[in-house]
């Protein structure tokens, strides 16, 4: 798989695994951490991936042509 399609389908999973954390987890407790608070960061860094995977493929895309 080349890596911008793997940038964009782990960010797609973790954007999508951290937005199921932050609506569904309101009140679990935990001992170090709150999952609503892992759900943001794993929204973050999906999001990130996925600009990541969309850069490399514009990137790549403009130099093939």
């Amino acid at each position: 798989m080349r890596k911008p399609y793997k940038n964009l389908l782990e960010g797609g999973v973790a954007f999508t695994v951290g937005l199921v954390l932050r609506l569904f987890t309101e009140g679990v407790d935990t001992p170090v951490v709150t999952l609503t608070k892992v759900g943001v960061v794993l929204m973050f860094v999906g999001g990130a991936l996925i600009l990541t995977g969309m850069f490399q493929m514009a990137r790549s895309a403009s130099v093939s042509t």
